[in-house]
């Protein structure tokens, strides 16, 4: 009581001295309660000290949808959080979340919550609240008409409405949505977005609910998620072979459907599978008339169960944003498979994976919609294809799944008994929207089994391999920076900055040449009875350790005795400037000596199926004789002293007592070599079949 009473004497004075007056300088969606607790005894019972005003009038509005008190939340969080959880620091904010989370899992079951203004409000307010939830940070919010939110709350509350966000994608959807407006999301962006959820729902329960493949899709249980080519504006053409057909183009949660277009009804629907291991492949792909490659508004699908593979073009005015779109969403069914089928996800865990997928490409087309840019990424959207691009996206991806198996004691633990440490799963969420997916269809009330992927508190393991994940894509993009900045035009450029880099090489290689020849004899004989000593005691494998730790050594004196210093820039002469008739010789005489090294290469090997054959027995038989010996040093010489018997061939052979001998017989092994015939070869020209089915 006593604790109460101050409470309310606490209230009643910063009313009555116009402490909230700040709060209320403009008409907010704050304003009502804030005047309900002036003029509500019952005020002062309800609230909680720890809190700021904002955060007690979020904490009000989830009682109320709870149908319980604001003191009884706190002794439910009480008993339910750990000691880490209830620490001072991160108990106002703790306790938040958690009201937060119970309220939403509440409302979300209601059918149609997208479209109340009331829900809307309430997500938005949370994260306003999210920011400032101690007492002690009651200043920091100034409650206008234009309230606005940063990533970490978007990124902690969003989440808990799986159709909303998810953990793994929320920053980059932050990103879009705020992308005119400075890096702070207001209500009006996020209610269009909302706004747009809720369209592209309706859009799909009747797509999922109409007679489409109907026949197909009963016995496999999919469900349709998108439709194109039925607008002759936006027609969609499969490219088999050089066949074209117009048509109607079918994405549901397995598979890809194509319809071809007659003269007043469609063909029986070609299946693409996208849900079994048939080594699929999806890609962008060029299309064109007479089979040129002109124009890039095609995707490309092939699998071992084709064979050939199908294209599909997506014909518009500008751009390939159509052709990005069908891109992006058919590689996440793909690889929302995949994933299913690596880890051996079942049940209603592999159901929760499928729904994931869908409520990204929900997402996906509800930022379409809203978005007058034709600049989203809509990969950086969709969870599995960002797992595929992001650095260590397969440990997301394998958290992921550990999360999955391990759910049968969270079940319990969580969902059912607790209530609100947790946020509700994504499958939780596709089933309060009205769809579902395999077994789920068969027994809904699993869904609510399943927990999310957002904690009270404390990062989740998959927030923590996210975060992991998103701090090494951006050292990989300052990498990338760095490496587009030093990109170069032009063949002699890259040559002059190749040979710069290679220049250490080359000067090693040069000294090690002057060995060879014995240019200095007695630099040779050292370098020969050195290694000689190595080879012959056994001590190769310790000479190159030797030298990785010298390198290690060196890389590490580098850094700390140039640290704080700028990083010195590679001087190299430009060649100079090169009209275009002499960038065209220069290609051309390029070309000219790939093709001859080419021609020596095929040489070489006609000879060596020459001897093969024994077209030139004399030659063969010296070359039989050749293996044979070599054959028997191999089985019987031990390896050092054959490594030995090598590098002393090697090193001694320009030495001077050696060097008339060996130049006698590198020029008896070029004779030998020259008189060898080619092996004949005859070249037929494979007669096209421009019968295609």
């Amino acid at each position: 009581m006593a604790v109460a009473s101050r409470t309310r004497n606490m209230l009643e004075a910063l009313v009555k001295e116009g402490s909230f007056k700040w709060l209320l300088s403009k008409r907010s969606s704050f304003a009502e309660e804030f005047e309900e607790l002036d003029s509500s005894p019952s005020a002062a019972r309800n609230w909680i000290s720890e809190l700021s005003p904002v955060a007690n009038i979020i904490v009000r509005r989830c009682s109320k949808i709870l149908e319980t008190s604001s003191s009884e939340l706190q002794e439910g969080f009480n008993a339910e959080a750990s000691e880490a959880i209830m620490d001072k620091s991160r108990y106002a904010r703790n306790f938040l979340e958690y009201c937060c989370f119970r309220a939403l899992a509440l409302s979300t079951q209601v059918m149609g919550h997208l479209a109340e203004k009331k829900f809307r409000r309430l997500t938005f307010d949370m994260m306003v609240a999210w920011e400032a939830p101690a007492a002690s940070s009651q200043s920091l919010i100034n409650l206008d008409d234009d309230l606005s939110v940063g990533v970490e709350a978007f990124s902690r509350i969003a989440p808990a409405v799986p159709i909303i966000a998810n953990v793994i994608i929320c920053e980059n959807l932050f990103q879009v949505l705020t992308i005119s407006t400075g890096g702070r999301l207001h209500f009006s962006v996020y209610d269009k977005y909302l706004n747009g959820l809720e369209r592209v729902i309706k859009k799909m329960k009747s797509q999922s609910e109409s007679s489409l493949l109907s026949a197909v899709r009963s016995s496999r249980g999919e469900k349709i998620l998108e439709v194109d080519g039925t607008v002759t504006t936006q027609p969609v053409l499969e490219h088999v072979g050089i066949s074209t057909w117009p048509g109607r183009l079918i994405l549901t949660d397995h598979a890809l459907y194509f319809e071809a277009l007659r003269v007043v009804s469609y063909d029986k629907p070609k299946r693409y599978d996208l849900s079994d291991d048939l080594k699929q492949i999806v890609k962008p792909e060029l299309t064109g008339p007479w089979g040129t490659r002109l124009f890039d508004k095609a995707v490309l699908y092939k699998s071992i169960s084709l064979s050939e593979p199908v294209v599909i073009e997506f014909p518009e005015l500008r751009g390939h944003t159509r052709r990005d779109y069908w891109l992006a969403i058919i590689q996440e069914i793909l690889y929302v498979h995949r994933f299913i089928n690596k880890f051996h996800i079942t049940g209603i865990e592999k159901d929760d994976a499928l729904s994931k997928a869908v409520l990204g490409i929900l997402r996906v087309q509800a930022v379409q919609e809203i978005s007058s840019s034709n600049s989203v990424c809509f990969k950086s959207l969709l969870m599995f294809n960002l797992c595929d691009q992001l650095p260590g996206g397969d440990l997301i991806l394998e958290t992921l799944a550990n999360m999955s198996s391990s759910r049968e004691l969270d079940r319990g633990n969580y969902a059912v008994a607790g209530g609100g440490m947790h946020s509700i799963s994504a499958l939780a969420m596709v089933s309060n929207l009205g769809f579902v997916f395999g077994s789920s269809s068969s027994n809904p009330s699993e869904a609510g089994l399943l927990v999310g992927e957002v904690a009270v508190g404390e990062m989740s393991l998959l927030e923590k391999a996210v975060k992991e994940s998103r701090d090494n894509y951006k050292k990989v993009v300052l990498a990338q920076e760095t490496v587009d900045g030093v990109k170069v035009d032009g063949i002699d450029t890259n040559l002059a900055v190749m040979k710069e880099l290679l220049l250490p090489v080359t000067e090693v290689g040069k000294w090690l040449l002057s060995l060879v020849y014995w240019d200095d004899p007695l630099k040779s004989l050292l370098f020969c009875l050195f290694f000689t000593f190595i080879i012959f005691r056994g001590w190769l494998g310790y000479a190159f350790a030797f030298m990785l730790l010298f390198f290690a050594i060196f890389m590490v004196l580098t850094r700390f005795c140039n640290q704080g210093r700028p990083v010195d820039e590679i001087k190299i002469i430009a060649p100079p400037p090169m009209n275009t008739m002499e960038q065209l010789l220069a290609v051309q005489n390029a070309v000219s000596q790939v093709e001859q090294h080419i021609q020596d290469g095929n040489i070489v090997l006609l000879k060596f199926r020459a001897l093969l054959l024994s077209i030139f027995p004399q030659a063969s038989e010296k070359f039989a004789v050749t293996l044979l010996f070599t054959a028997l040093i191999l089985a019987f010489l031990p390896t050092k002293y054959m490594l030995l018997l090598i590098f002393l061939e090697t090193f001694t052979r320009y030495s001077p007592p050696r060097k008339a001998s060996t130049e006698r017989w590198m020029r008896r092994l070029r004779e030998w070599w020259f008189s060898i015939p080619a092996a004949p070869v005859v070249l037929e020209r494979e007669k096209e079949d421009k019968k295609r089915k």
